[in-house]
């Protein structure tokens, strides 16, 4: 794709907000999150006493079922019961839904990430921001969402990783989406290359039940989100172990350990990690049934093998796909990672369920913290 006029500066942004808002996703998640962005342009019209400005889109790839949504103001497959906001825009056409969309947010699961952006960089305009909800690591990779955004958008646009790396936002945190669908209070963590970028994407998702909080920490925000889906799994299989709530507590605690041991390798910060878009999102994703990583490790755990499993889910549990991908890493900066090493052997079903318990506690004495 030939490269057009040259964009305004990456910090340049109306000060109002984003006009038109594109969300690429219309599971559990994405619909949440447009139903949040819908209600903060109502909020901030009302604030202003305006009509709002401000367009919110969701697209899902199955038009008949968008077409269903945009009729009823339900999707009763993912968030069943809730009614989306009359203004939210349901469609099935992806060049309909991009174009002209200031902030584009990416809901769609992180193994299906870099093809979706092949079919969306031509619609994309020069400085378009990018925000990825996305919690995984691309696993033939390894790469976070964030740096497949930037490699990807680069070469299909022409205007390289560093144009969108500028560009790109991650918003991340204890996002339990029937909770939040359902306006139980929630917070939650944007986070972007500057402190501007993240203030303009926080002030456009602000509602009355959630309330974004922002960071310049790319990399710990998105390696906590990676992490506590395995160990969520972990958890998840003791629970199906019928291990008890001192056995799950040592889990979340040493995973927490862990995920900072390989944030701090790749240039995070401890403090991330001590706050929601790490210990926050972990807690939340290993204790609420709600939580599918949660949910995949108990099924596992009652003995059902990986097939049946992923057969009985009906949305995907990012940490059965993320683990070997977060191991490999891992290993590659030298980084222990015990809890994430057993649920790895688990899925590549070279240990049994029944060696967890082993594996996790038969290590050697060590002083606690987040030192290898």
């Amino acid at each position: 794709m030939t490269p057009s006029a040259d964009p305004e500066p990456a910090g340049t942004r109306p000060a109002e907000g984003p006009r038109k808002i594109a969300v690429l996703g219309a599971g559990s998640w994405g619909t949440t999150f447009a139903k949040v962005l819908a209600d903060s342009a109502r909020a901030d019209a009302h604030a202003r006493h305006e009509p709002s400005a401000r367009t919110v889109v969701l697209w899902g790839r199955d038009a008949a079922a968008m077409g269903h949504v945009a009729r009823t103001h339900v999707n009763d497959r993912y968030v069943p019961g809730i009614r989306l906001p009359e203004r939210l825009e349901v469609t099935g056409d992806l060049a309909a839904a991009v174009r002209g969309a200031e902030l584009v947010v990416l809901a769609v699961p992180a193994q299906f990430l870099r093809p979706q952006l092949a079919a969306v960089a031509e619609h994309l305009g020069a400085d378009t921001v990018v925000l990825s909800l996305a919690k995984g690591l691309e696993r033939d990779s390894g790469l976070r969402m964030s740096e497949v955004v930037a490699e990807e958008l680069g070469r299909a646009t022409g205007r390289g990783p560093e144009h969108w790396r500028e560009r790109t936002c991650v918003l991340s945190g204890p996002n339990l989406a029937m909770e939040i669908a359902e306006e139980q209070p929630t917070a939650s963590v944007v986070a972007a290359p500057t402190t501007e970028l993240a203030s303009w994407v926080a002030h456009s998702c602000r509602t009355r039940y959630f309330r974004p909080y922002t960071n310049t920490d790319v990399v710990g925000t998105e390696i906590g989100g990676v992490v506590k889906n395995v160990i969520a799994l972990s958890v998840g299989i003791a629970d199906g172990r019928h291990f008890g709530e001192n056995s799950k507590a040592s889990i979340i605690t040493r995973g927490l350990a862990e995920t900072t041991r390989l944030a701090l390798a790749l240039g995070g910060r401890l403090e991330t990690l001590s706050g929601l878009a790490g210990m926050g999102d972990l807690v939340a994703t290993c204790s609420s049934p709600l939580s599918r990583n949660r949910t995949a490790g108990r099924l596992l755990g009652l003995g059902k093998t990986l097939a049946e499993v992923q057969e009985e889910m009906t949305q995907t549990a990012e940490g059965i796909r993320s683990a070997p991908a977060v191991l490999a890493l891992a290993r590659r900066h030298g980084v222990n990672m015990p809890i994430t090493e057993a649920v790895s052997a688990i899925l590549r079903e070279d240990i049994t369920v029944d060696d967890l318990a082993p594996l996790l506690l038969g290590r050697e004495i060590k002083s606690e913290g987040t030192a290898p």
